[in-house]
């Protein structure tokens, strides 16, 4: 190992974990104000001598929703997606685009908006970079628990005039991931993230939510966006 590579190993933390690292910027320009987010072009001075551009979609963030039951059945909505072409099983999700509405409060609303249900109780499942290298979104999954049904008719419009909702066994819908009949990214990663946390109560006999973070833990960051 060269001394170079000591010294970076030297400060690297141990504990495994993303850090926040910024670097200097020269320049931003927004190339276009889209309908929802925004394409941006930076200029990064990324270390001495080492300067480059970067194009990206500058996001909202979002938030998304796993329920689930007292039988271990998840609540999935089925919704057209017009990039992909598909109608796609997902969970609950919504974007954080009301100034001032933590985002836990928005899982929640999106939850009764989307499916006529609420959740009795909140954790952090997982939280999620789905595309760090052209997309600066951050995406909190939260797990819902004690679910019950709501007596809110809320108007649906648009891509969501049609949505389908379905309870669903968790083991047969990480085996619809497993076998690659559910690919909306988000609602695989919550659905493995569940399946581990069961897994792991298995195992040990424990309350599995008492692993997962509070509903009101510290949201992501996104170093540079103020």
């Amino acid at each position: 190992m060269s001394a170079e590579d000591a010294q970076r190993e030297r400060t690297v933390p141990q504990q495994l974990r993303d850090e926040p690292d910024p670097r200097q910027l020269a320049h931003r320009e927004v190339l276009h104000r889209g309908m929802v987010w925004d394409l941006v072009r930076d200029t990064v001075d990324f270390a001495p001598g080492v300067r480059f551009d970067r194009e990206y979609v500058w996001h909202t963030g979002a938030v998304a929703v796993l329920a689930v039951d007292g039988q271990d059945r998840v609540l999935l909505i089925r919704q057209y997606r017009h990039p992909v072409g598909h109608s796609l099983w997902e969970i609950p999700a919504g974007l954080l685009d009301l100034d001032g509405e933590p985002p836990h409060v928005a899982a929640a609303r999106e939850l009764t908006e989307e499916t006529g249900y609420e959740a009795g109780q909140l954790h952090t499942l997982v939280d999620l970079r789905p595309s760090p290298g052209g997309n600066d979104e951050v995406i909190r999954v939260y797990l819902a628990t004690e679910v019950r049904e709501t007596q809110d008719d809320f108007e649906r419009t648009d891509e969501e005039a049609e949505l389908v909702t379905r309870w669903v066994p968790l083991s047969e819908a990480v085996a619809a991931v497993l076998e690659g009949r559910i690919t909306n990214g988000t609602t695989v990663s919550a659905l493995l993230a569940l399946q581990s946390v069961r897994t792991s109560q298995d195992r040990q006999g424990a309350d599995p939510l008492g692993r997962l973070r509070p509903a009101e833990a510290p949201f992501l960051t996104r170093p540079g966006r103020d």
